[in-house]
């Protein structure tokens, strides 16, 4: 039965799910706003074979609604792998593919989106060293180049930083999106744990002249838990240096009188209780404005770090025609694909669907 299930699901991203259109096809809440797609941490789909079809009906439906959902940005919150350099995983929780198959597997997947759409994807602690941030090293750049993209980075990416080897790549770049009702937004995305070089060049971009007036977007991977939304006081990963949750606050989010929204994943606690899979806080800057934090990652449902990797759930932040009113609605296209289980496929408790204001 669990195979014809993922032939089945196989089937239908092979065809961006048009044959699922009645059941699965989504449209906004209004036809003048436009929408960011939300994909929380990949690496239980992306680490073992069976798993692999649940994200790539995720990524399908993705691209079959960017037009129709305006989509204007996609991000992603990293673990993109579940190691980043290895070749027999230690044990069975550790995937059933070496590194470099999952690699291959989730570039892929995002070749649905490339010349599309902008995207960025904060890289997170599995996506280093050779089980999780033992080092610096990272297939990231290898998969990851600018010019898979470059028909829609090129309009917007506006400024890079050079990773911890020195490189510059897309582990911490800034883009540019535009909407005639909000104006101009940044979104800027930080490799994991970030270096206080990083933040020193996240904040200095806010405040230039350029961007100084613009609402932004942060995104990093590991910045708070979710259910209880406490920001993480201290990084406990070799990779070094880095900063926590807190310090991330502290130095940048904080001082920065612009930065309105902070988006992340990591946390993943095995539990079949969706309001772990999600966490939400405000908090006030130096300006007195109010600073949304939000963090978004299903990994730890549907069976835990050995299950079927996060149930398919995605979110949508839906952006208003008011110009600062965000919709946040989670949807997974696993349920929505069928009628025997689109009931599912809307989660409605306070947690999944909420709203807030950037302004």
């Amino acid at each position: 039965m669990r195979r014809i299930l993922l032939s089945l699901i196989a089937a239908a991203a092979a065809v961006g799910a048009s044959a699922q259109v009645d059941y699965n096809r989504q449209g906004p809440l209004s036809d003048k706003s436009f929408n960011i797609v939300l994909l929380g941490d990949p690496q239980n789909y992306t680490k073992f074979d069976y798993n692999q079809p649940v994200f790539d009906l995720m990524m399908a439906w993705t691209q079959h609604h960017l037009d129709t959902l305006n989509v204007k940005a996609v991000l992603c919150t990293g673990d993109l792998v579940d190691q980043n350099e290895n070749i027999v995983p230690p044990f069975p929780r550790f995937a059933n593919l070496p590194s470099e198959m999952q690699w291959q597997y989730i570039s892929k997947e995002f070749e649905r989106l490339d010349n599309r759409v902008p995207y960025l994807i904060s890289t997170g602690n599995h996506d280093y060293g050779y089980l999780r941030s033992e080092n610096s090293m990272t297939r990231f750049p290898d998969f990851f180049k600018p010019d898979r993209n470059w028909t829609q980075w090129g309009k917007t990416l506006v400024s890079t930083f050079p990773n911890r080897n020195g490189s510059q790549s897309l582990e911490n770049a800034a883009m540019e999106i535009t909407d005639p009702n909000w104006g101009k937004l940044l979104i800027i995305v930080a490799e994991f744990a970030p270096r206080d070089e990083v933040l020193d060049w996240a904040k200095k971009l806010c405040e230039s002249d350029k961007f100084k007036d613009h609402k932004v977007i942060f995104m990093t991977h590991s910045y708070m838990t979710g259910f209880d939304a406490q920001r993480y006081v201290k990084e406990h990963y070799k990779i070094q240096p880095a900063n926590s949750g807190e310090q991330i606050w502290q130095k940048l989010i904080y001082p920065t009188k612009n930065i309105l929204l902070v988006l992340c994943g990591h946390y993943a606690k095995p539990n079949e209780r969706y309001d772990y899979t999600t966490g939400f806080r405000t908090d006030k800057n130096i300006a007195g404005r109010d600073v949304h934090q939000m963090m978004f990652n299903c990994q730890g449902i549907g069976g835990g770090m050995s299950g079927n990797g996060g149930e398919g759930f995605l979110r949508l932040l839906e952006f208003m025609p008011d110009g600062k009113t965000v919709e946040v609605r989670t949807y997974s296209p696993l349920f929505g694909y069928s009628a025997q289980t689109k009931h599912l496929a809307w989660r409605n408790e306070p947690y999944d669907r909420f709203s807030f204001v950037l302004k």
